[in-house]
């Protein structure tokens, strides 16, 4: 789960930045300022590990790749989501991707091309729709999480997944 970028999970725990902690799932969990004058992203450390056990528990049931970013999305939202989405390398085509942009209330969602074979775009909607609900009422994680579920129900297990090695 990464706040304003998209964390490498490959990181060495000797190289861990501020704000950053290595996940039981050995997935790098980095919640970092994006801008020094903004307020601290009002997340606590038990609401990133559930939105981390969220994703990590997508990740293996459905064989695909689940992340989040949190962060300032810029004047161009999709182009931004579609960047990040890139930026998951090999596992792109594999990669749900969520960017939130807390500060301008706005979130995108990229599948890449085999997630987006099993995750339809209604899929997408919905989980879309239970995302600006939970924002309206400022429950962004609980948010994010219901949503990482109900992407992940629609992916429906992997075959892959059963002797997918984590």
């Amino acid at each position: 789960m990464a706040t304003g970028e998209i964390a490498d999970r490959s990181a060495d725990a000797g190289e861990l930045g501020t704000g950053e902690a290595r996940m039981a799932t050995g997935r790098l969990s980095v919640a970092r300022r994006v801008e020094p004058e903004r307020p601290r992203l009002p997340f606590s450390a038990s609401e990133l590990a559930r939105l981390d056990e969220a994703m990590a528990v997508a990740s293996r049931s459905t064989g695909l790749e689940f992340a989040v970013y949190l962060g300032d999305l810029g004047e161009d939202t999709r182009k931004q989501a579609e960047e990040l989405h890139a930026n998951l390398g090999a596992q792109a085509p594999d990669g749900v991707l969520i960017a939130v942009s807390p500060g301008q209330r706005k979130f995108e969602i990229v599948t890449g091309e085999e997630a987006h074979r099993r995750i339809p775009d209604r899929s997408c909607q919905l989980a879309a729709m239970s995302m600006v609900a939970s924002f309206k009422e400022d429950e962004f994680i609980d948010g994010l999480v219901s949503a990482v579920r109900m992407l992940a129900d629609a992916a429906g297990t992997s075959f892959k997944s059963a002797d997918h090695h984590h």
